[in-house]
């Protein structure tokens, strides 16, 4: 095993910090890491965090992180920052909140990582930045997300659970369940539980019965609404404890085995889709010069054609003809 490797694997935070950055960047030989390390992981608690802007995801997930080191669990925070549109990086890399709750503790890793514009501002690094933190030892992985959008959907099929936070009077549990977003949520917390509407708001969310289907055959899961106050630390062993019982549940069916699944196949699709870019597309619109300028669109069908004739050639599939390759289209 490389030295890069062995030194997140040991736990050692400068590595893993310097592994994350090279995933973030394309550097030579991040990839190459991550396939070393692959087969280590898998042992890590997997949770994500999302809610409308304002909802207090920060304060509440540094109550998580207290709650948690306090049961003697260590954690590792992955925190999606929007990117800046110049430099590509994360706008906001000083979460406050999360270093107080950390507190020089080696037992918490806490890395930002930039959306680079993903819809939703989910990153693509950010499955294999969880890799990362799941080899180097934390026993839970906490993902936090920009807010409710579409790509918010991403946070489902790299968490074990799904943590919706919301707030009361300002329509965000009316927004959440027209956006659909309540769909991916296992457990929702209706957060600065102490104001005016709080309780109300869990009671109108408890009330539409929400419900989260998994694989066919297996039972589904009654989605718990809690009332919560980050500032205050009112509530959050309940969270914490709903959490646990939704990632035992998903354990005990083939909820975790598809779902794995689906993150796996999640990390394929990007290694995939970067090195075609890298390795084919560049080229591709290079060469077809005066095609691609007059009809862009056409020029990619007629490339992806010619694309998917030499994959069925090469893979036996039936449809490849002979004489079937990657000649310029």
């Amino acid at each position: 095993m490389s030295g890069a490797a062995g030194e997140v694997l040991a736990g050692g935070v400068r590595a893993a910090g310097r592994l994350i950055t090279a995933i973030e960047n394309d550097r030579p030989g991040a990839r190459a890491a991550l396939r070393e390390l692959a087969p280590h992981t898998g042992r890590a608690q997997l949770v994500g965090l999302t809610g409308p802007p304002g909802a207090g995801k920060s304060t509440l997930l540094a109550a998580l992180i207290r709650e948690l080191r306090g049961e003697g669990r260590t954690v590792g925070v992955i925190a999606v920052d929007p990117s800046s549109p110049f430099s590509g990086g994360a706008l906001l890399g000083d979460r406050d909140r999360m270093l107080e709750a950390a507190g020089g503790d080696r037992g918490v890793f806490i890395r930002s990582v930039a959306s680079r514009g993903a819809s939703g501002g989910l990153a693509a690094v950010v499955n294999d930045a969880v890799d990362v933190l799941d080899v180097m030892g934390k026993d839970v992985v906490i993902v936090e997300t920009v807010g409710v959008g579409q790509g918010e959907f991403d946070i489902a099929s790299i968490a074990h659970t799904v943590v919706l936070v919301l707030v009361p009077g300002y329509g965000d549990a009316l927004q959440a369940m027209k956006a659909g977003i309540t769909e991916i949520a296992d457990v929702v917390a209706v957060n600065k539980g102490d104001t005016p509407g709080a309780q109300q708001a869990s009671k109108d969310l408890a009330g539409q019965g929400l419900m989260r289907t998994g694989p066919a055959g297996t039972t589904p899961w009654p989605v718990p609404v809690l009332t919560v106050s980050a500032l205050r630390h009112e509530g959050v062993t309940g969270l914490l404890t709903a959490v646990d019982e939704h990632y035992a549940f998903t354990g005990s069916t083939q909820w975790r085995t598809a779902g794995e699944r689906a993150r796996r196949q999640a990390q394929f699709a990007a290694c995939v889709a970067g090195r075609l870019r890298l390795e084919l597309l560049d080229a591709a619109g290079a060469a077809l010069g005066e095609e691609l300028l007059a009809d862009p669109y056409g020029a990619a069908d007629a490339y992806l054609d010619a694309l998917l004739r030499a994959h069925r050639r090469i893979t036996g599939r039936p449809g490849a003809g002979a004489d079937d390759g990657l000649e310029k289209p």
